[in-house]
């Protein structure tokens, strides 16, 4: 069985929830593409990340699905994990920083997948929904203090597998942030906490706390 770590990323300020991560160390020993793929789905995680070059931070991101050329957690917990000042991602260069309990990193928001950016009401009503029929991408998010810039969101990936909610999701913190503009404290499925920020130029801070599962 190749070796992986797993990390919990985006965790409450009690270190509790957070999105689990895989990442593969030596990606050397799983060198193809459909090997890859084939592992993510077989580990189950919303994503497998393979590090191909841990002091360049070059990696490679795959859903149980299919392989995708950027996603915010992953790189968020990676940082973490190989302490690089940038990740090189097929997306472009992803910076890093550490910064006391969390972990940042600056990236585009013309980076992240498509998503749907689907604003209710209340918190309550966001909390209520239930998972949706597997179509399309779903980022669901109300003001829980639109002046302090609190944000109760949940993810629904959409997709035919198991994967049904996604606990916390930095790519789309990323595109919430772009089109609204201002930083954000997000609290997205049962209770991860995500933070972002506006930078110059167009670009996005997404931060988090980041744990050592096993």
């Amino acid at each position: 069985m190749t070796d992986y770590d797993v990390l919990r990323v985006f965790c409450g300020a009690n270190t509790g929830y957070g999105n689990e991560l895989a990442v593969v160390r030596k990606g050397s020993t799983v060198p193809e593409p459909e090997e890859r793929q084939a592992l993510a789905a077989e580990l189950g995680f919303s994503e497998t990340v393979f590090v191909d070059d841990p002091e360049r931070g070059i990696i490679d991101i795959h859903t149980p699905t299919l392989r995708l050329p950027f996603a915010g957690h992953p790189c968020v917990g990676t940082a973490w994990l190989l302490d690089v000042p940038e990740l090189v991602t097929p997306a472009g260069v992803v910076g890093t920083r550490l910064d006391g309990e969390f972990t940042w990193i600056e990236a585009r928001p013309e980076w992240a997948p498509p998503r749907t950016l689907r604003q209710y009401a209340s918190a309550a009503e966001v909390e209520a929904l239930p998972v949706p029929s597997p179509g399309e991408w779903i980022y669901a998010w109300a003001w829980e203090d639109e002046a302090a810039g609190r944000v109760r969101a949940r993810a629904f990936p959409g997709r035919n597998d198991h994967v049904e909610e996604d606990e916390a999701t930095g790519a789309a913190a990323l595109l919430l942030t772009a089109r609204l503009g201002r930083a954000l404290n997000i609290t997205q499925g049962r209770g991860s906490q995500l933070l972002t920020a506006p930078q110059p130029e167009g670009w996005v801070e997404v931060g988090g706390r980041v744990v050592l599962e096993r």
